[in-house]
């Protein structure tokens, strides 16, 4: 039986610095003792997007006071836990840098196994911390980096059914709100002016609607948004509310297309695999973007209609977060897996399916995840 475990979690991959401390017993019940969360939106907004200077300078001014306060919340000491879990990619690499590091010297001071978790991995998990689900599901994870579908196997084993081969979702959000004028981040923004559009006024492409691929583009999307702006300039508050309105009716139908293509796939390959206890496969959504109503509605009702269990988690644990990075490292733990060494290295670009293939449009190095 797997001992009742306690972990403190670490999180710095972008531009929210956040630290928690995380409770696993033995039959797997989560309890989150804290969750500290600082968020640098005040710093980069000016800029529109997230300078990695600045996040990583912000990463060193506030890490050890948000432990401190994470520990303190939660009532308890550095001898009370039985581990660290650190975000280790992918992401930034001055903001890895720096909550690595901080992870290693207190693992080494305290004399606590240190555990490198993968960010997306996190993400993965994270609907097992909040909703106890069972093995495989389904994960779409949509926010700034990242668009992707992914099998959830079990601890460690995934597949990646379907990537963006351009923009991530939340990245054309960002961008379609900076061409319009609106503020950063761009995908409340964005959600904020489409209540008051006409979603039939522009006719946006549905990039990659219809191929059995499961892969993703926004590239054309925001191409097809900067046109239709600039034919109509100079705009009014009304034009903006048309085109956030026509542009996420286009992203809704578009992942409409995809994940309905994938949730066919699930049951082909799982055909029989819930039978037994009667339970509904899952598909679970994670990211910044999963915040946005309209497309978690979309979602929904095509789970609904293909007889699938919609999971969301709490929108404070659907962002960068350090509870889902100490699950992951709870999780981990109850599996057997050593823990990592502390010369572990961070890594700016971790696929979560090593085993996936590049696809065009991520350059030579590959895809970031």
């Amino acid at each position: 039986m797997v001992p009742f475990l306690r972990i403190l979690g670490i999180e710095t991959s972008c531009d929210e610095t956040a630290a928690a401390v995380v409770e696993r017993d033995a039959e797997g019940h989560s309890h989150v003792l804290s969750d500290v969360v600082l968020s640098q939106l005040d710093e980069h907004s000016a800029y529109g997007g997230v300078v990695p200077e600045i996040a990583a300078r912000a990463h060193v001014e506030a890490l050890d006071e948000l432990i401190e306060e994470a520990l303190k919340r939660a009532n308890v000491s550095l001898n009370d836990v039985d581990a660290i879990a650190a975000t280790s990619g992918p992401g930034l690499i001055g903001g890895l840098l720096v909550g690595l590091m901080t992870g290693k010297a207190i693992a080494r001071a305290a004399g606590k196994p240190l555990y490198a978790v993968n960010h997306l991995e996190g993400h993965a998990l994270t609907a097992r911390l909040t909703d106890g689900l069972s093995f495989p599901y389904l994960m779409l994870l949509v926010s700034g980096g990242h668009t992707q579908l992914i099998l959830v196997r079990g601890v460690g084993r995934y597949e990646r059914w379907g990537t963006t081969i351009d923009d991530a979702l939340g990245e054309a959000f960002d961008k379609t709100a900076k061409l319009l004028g609106l503020p950063y981040p761009g995908g409340p923004a964005v959600e904020r002016m489409a209540r008051d559009g006409n979603p039939d006024r522009f006719d946006f492409p549905r990039p990659l609607v219809g191929e059995a691929r499961l892969d993703f583009s926004f590239s054309g999307l925001k191409t097809a948004v900067r046109q239709a702006a600039q034919d109509i300039a100079p705009l009014s508050d009304q034009d903006v509310a048309d085109i956030c309105a026509s542009f996420q009716k286009a992203v809704s139908r578009t992942l409409k297309d995809r994940i309905g293509r994938g949730l066919q796939r699930f049951k082909t390959e799982f055909p029989t695999i819930f039978s037994a206890s009667g339970e509904k496969p899952a598909l679970v959504v994670a990211g910044g973007v999963a915040a946005n109503l309209e497309l978690r509605g979309t979602l929904q009702a095509l789970c609904d209609k293909n007889g699938f269990r919609f999971v969301a988690p709490p929108l404070h644990l659907c962002t960068d977060n350090a509870v889902m990075i100490a699950w992951a490292g709870l999780e981990r733990m109850a599996t057997g897996a050593a823990p990592d060494t502390l010369d572990v290295q961070p890594r700016s670009r971790w696929p979560l399916d090593s085993n996936a293939e590049t696809l065009i449009g991520f350059g030579k190095r590959g895809a970031k995840a």
